[in-house]
This record gives structure tokens, C-alpha cells and sequence, in this order.
């Protein structure tokens, strides 16, 4: 029998996947606030790299799916503790709009089905890295658990563009489905 470690003893599962959740979400966040604060282009921005090497195809534009191009269209400044974004018209245009959206999904919960994961617009290449800034990322709330997998993940839902998330993030995407590409 394998052996449990004392978080796992300790936390019941809902709070190790909140535990989770809160230190991916905001090791993005804290790491940009500081650089903000030192006047330097926060870690992590830009869409993200696609690394030549990766055994996955970068994404493909698709009719109908909202492109990353045009999410990773915006422009941040550093302000003193935090990065603020100045979204284009074309991307305020989808605030409160139903969307399809496709990526790379990056769990947040344990288990091989997922209610509350990231899609990344480059698939990941370190379990412990974020691939992308904020507008390479989208956070989903699905209304049914999606199977996690390697692949490329469309899904379709309510998009909220953030103007000032305290994780940081740009958008996200609630009572989300999973959609075909």
C-alpha cells in the first residue's frame, strides 16, 4: 500500500484541490505583482512558446473558436503593485458573450475529470510551470466535469473579460460545455 503524506492525512480532498487551485493561480499572480512593482515586464507574459520540440502541434485557428491571437492582443502597464490590462475593442466585445474557446488544459483539481482547469494557448511542458501570461490563459468553470487530457480541449461558455482579478487572470469562461472544434 503506498504511503500518504501528511497533507494528504491532514486536508481532506476538496481543500487540497482549493490548496491547489490558490497556489497555481496565485504563484502567477504574486509573481507579476512583484515584478510590477519593480517597473519590469512581469514573468510569464505573452501568449506563451510553442516549443519546436513538442510532440503536440501548435493550435490551429478555427471558424467559430475564439482565436488567441486576438486575446493576446493586450497591452498591460505596470502599476505599483499590480499589472493592468487595456483590452482592444475586438476583445471587450466578447465580455458576457457566449464563446468557444480551445487549448491546452491545465488541471486544477485532482482526478482525470475536471469542473474548474486552465486552457493554455501552448501545451505545457513542466507540471509546475505556467506556460503563458495571462493572455495566454483562460479560466474555465465547466457545468460538467471535462476528462482531462493532452490533447487540444474546445469548450463553449460565458466569457468574462477581468479587469482586475486578484489572481491575476484576463479572462474567464463559465458554465462551460464541452464543444465541438
Amino acid at each position: 500500500m503506498p504511503q500518504r503524506s501528511a497533507i494528504a492525512d491532514f486536508f481532506p480532498r476538496a481543500t487540497r484541490a482549493a490548496a491547489l487551485t490558490a497556489m497555481m493561480l496565485g504563484a502567477f499572480s504574486g509573481a507579476a505583482q512583484a515584478q510590477a512593482a519593480s517597473g519590469a515586464m512581469p514573468m510569464g507574459s505573452g501568449p506563451g512558446y510553442h516549443d519546436p520540440r513538442s510532440p503536440f502541434k501548435p493550435l490551429q485557428e478555427v471558424d467559430g473558436v475564439v482565436s488567441w491571437k486576438l486575446l493576446s492582443s493586450v497591452t498591460v502597464k505596470a502599476d505599483k503593485s499590480k499589472v493592468i490590462p487595456t483590452f482592444p475593442a475586438g476583445v471587450m466585445a466578447l465580455d458576457k458573450r457566449t464563446v468557444k474557446v480551445q487549448g491546452f488544459m491545465m488541471p486544477l483539481e485532482p482526478g482525470d475529470r475536471q469542473t474548474h482547469f486552465l486552457l493554455s494557448s501552448v501545451p505545457t511542458s513542466c507540471s509546475f510551470c505556467v506556460p503563458a501570461g495571462p493572455e495566454g490563459l483562460i479560466e474555465v468553470r465547466s457545468k460538467t466535469p471535462v476528462r482531462y487530457t493532452l490533447e487540444v480541449v474546445t469548450v463553449e461558455g460565458q466569457m468574462a473579460v477581468l479587469n482586475d482579478d486578484p489572481y491575476g487572470m484576463f479572462y474567464r469562461v463559465t458554465q462551460a460545455v464541452p464543444a465541438a472544434r
